[in-house]
């Protein structure tokens, strides 16, 4: 049985390019196999349509809370990820310290030299350091 939604699916795809990229959505997807591609159909609708696709909250504060959560999880894969859509979405570098000093606070000090590495890295690619 399958609940596939092709239009949560394309809302999400659309959402996920917009804040991700298009390059790096495709190549996700091309990459899954019919091990993987149920996952990226329904994270792509799941997180990404539903999740992102409704309009309460904006892209840009979506982002600022992912980027939050993913660092509280450490993630740094998937922050490295969001840093990147972070920025796409408006969120400036000062936001992101700011982001990461609440990091720090609320999980500890490892944590957020974790998160300002990565930012770092992510900055320095878009010539913002």
């Amino acid at each position: 049985m399958s609940s596939f939604d092709e239009d949560l699916f394309l809302k999400g795809r659309a959402q996920r390019e917009a804040t991700l990229g298009a390059d790096y959505v495709e190549k996700n997807l091309a990459a899954a196999d019919d091990f993987t591609r149920p996952f990226q159909e329904a994270m792509t609708a799941g997180c990404w349509g539903f999740g992102w696709g409704d309009e309460v909250i904006d892209a840009k504060t979506r982002s600022m809370m992912n980027l939050s959560m993913i660092g509280a999880l450490g993630k740094m894969t998937e922050w490295e990820i969001h840093c990147r859509g972070a920025l796409n979405n408006g969120v400036s570098k000062e936001e992101i310290r700011a982001i990461i000093h609440v990091v720090g606070i609320y999980c500890g000090v490892p944590q957020a030299q974790e998160c300002f590495r990565v930012a770092r890295k992510v900055l320095a690619e878009n010539d913002m350091l």
